[in-house]
């Protein structure tokens, strides 16, 4: 922990970081976010997330207000993405700038985005010209096993890349198609070509400084200015580089969890689960910088 860091946790003594991993990952304990954050508390807790790009809470319940200022502390909320089709029970409505993320079925119909099934790794609306700045999710029902989020570090993936590799991605732009409703990429599907963006293979972080690999195997399809083959193997072997098991934590999700990430350093996807059993998730999303970062 930095002296800063350690000054503002000083100030706010219920305050504890663990790191989940050596890379990217860490736990706030002893706080209750459905109380207003201090302000030394708050700058803690974003600081800590600017170290790690992960930031997990345990344990809490959550109203959707509570959710919705929480996501205040990390910067400007950006709008809503998919209305939920029906409100599952216990909800009577559902705030504007949220989105659930779920697979439960009413009448047929699932009531939230991103039902089923397994994700491949993804930097969350990397299509767009302002990819966001922060995602958070928030547990309300869980299956009994499944479903994991996985977070890859692309800061310390970009740090051990061959300096060979590193420049000679320097300058690079990828092209990065919206394939989220494909859950598992397939490169034949028809895809819109109004929902893609070209961004840099190397990005560089607007606050740390830091840089990061920012493409991922589910949305990231083409490095511009290549032939077709030595921009996929040189995608391929970032992918690889980038889903190895020492740059990532695996998230085993619990009722009361509320996780933030930083979508400018990291990557995350998610594993299968079984579709008989409810899964349920607020989601929230931070506005994100237009090019150039």
């Amino acid at each position: 922990m930095s002296m800063a860091l350690a000054n503002e946790a000083a100030a706010a003594p219920a305050l504890q970081f663990v790191p989940l991993t050596k890379h990217i990952g860490c736990e706030g304990r002893g706080v209750d976010l459905r109380q207003p954050l201090a302000p030394a508390a708050a700058s803690a807790c974003y600081r800590t997330w600017l170290d790690y790009a992960v930031l997990l809470f345990r344990d809490q319940d959550l109203s959707q207000e509570d959710l919705i200022r929480v996501t205040g502390h990390f910067g400007e909320l950006a709008p809503l993405g998919r209305p939920a089709n029906t409100l599952p029970k216990g909800f009577s409505r559902l705030l504007p700038n949220i989105m659930m993320i779920s697979n439960i079925r009413e009448n047929g119909e699932t009531i939230g985005a991103l039902p089923d099934g397994e994700m491949m790794f993804h930097h969350d609306t990397i299509h767009r010209p302002d990819p966001h700045k922060a995602t958070l999710l928030y547990s309300v029902e869980i299956p009994s096993y499944g479903g994991d989020t996985l977070f890859a570090s692309g800061t310390a993936a970009y740090d051990t890349l061959d300096p060979a590799i590193k420049a000679k991605l320097e300058g690079r732009r990828a092209v990065n198609y919206y394939v989220y409703n494909s859950v598992v990429r397939n490169d034949k599907q028809a895809v819109d070509a109004t929902s893609q963006e070209v961004h840099p293979v190397i990005r560089t972080h607007d606050e740390t400084g830091r840089k990061a690999i920012y493409v991922n195997r589910l949305m990231s399809v083409k490095i511009e200015d290549l032939p077709d083959d030595e921009s996929d193997a040189l995608l391929n072997l970032l992918f690889d580089h980038s889903e190895k098991p020492e740059f990532v934590y695996t998230h085993v999700w619990r009722k009361g969890d509320l996780i933030v990430w930083d979508n400018r350093c990291s990557s995350h996807a998610r594993t299968d689960f079984p579709s008989d059993q409810r899964r349920l998730l607020l989601r929230t999303t931070v506005k994100g910088t237009v090019k150039p970062y």
